[in-house]
């Protein structure tokens, strides 16, 4: 097992994958930029030897909207090139994979609104939590 260890990088010195099959669309680092300021760099970018990125472009992009300087990556140095160019795809996949506990969710959901929590800072929009609520309320009665 390797040791991890988080090293700052001015962001002039990390590069994106030229081949990132992910998008990230405005809003989406919008929200990337606004999860970096409630709670702080909590998923460093992954790199490789030559500092390019195997994840975390929608990160580096949402430092460069808010001004950063540096970022904090971790370089996984032992990664032949294939597995790198997998991971990059295993990365945004493997999370989109997984599913939802809508009962549980609505639950957090409502709590967080009880405490009055801008609740846009988790990713859902509007009418999202709407319908979620609305199913949770459904369930309920």
């Amino acid at each position: 097992m390797q040791d991890i260890q988080v090293e700052w990088l001015d962001v002039t010195q990390v590069t994106p994958y030229a081949r990132n099959s992910r998008t990230h669309s405005d809003e989406q680092v919008a929200q990337v930029a606004a999860s970096i300021k409630e709670f702080g760099w909590t998923n460093p970018i992954l790199i490789d030897e030559k500092h390019t990125i195997i994840a975390g472009h929608g990160r580096l992009m949402a430092a460069q909207r808010l001004g950063f300087d540096e970022v904090p990556t971790i370089m996984l140095p032992n990664l032949t090139d294939a597995q790198k160019r997998a991971y990059v795809i295993a990365d945004n996949k493997l999370a989109l994979n997984a599913g939802w506990d809508e009962e549980m969710l609505a639950v957090e959901i409502e709590e967080l609104l009880d405490q009055g929590y801008d609740l846009d800072l988790t990713g859902f929009g509007a009418n999202e939590i709407d319908s979620l609520l609305a199913e949770a309320n459904k369930v309920e009665d």
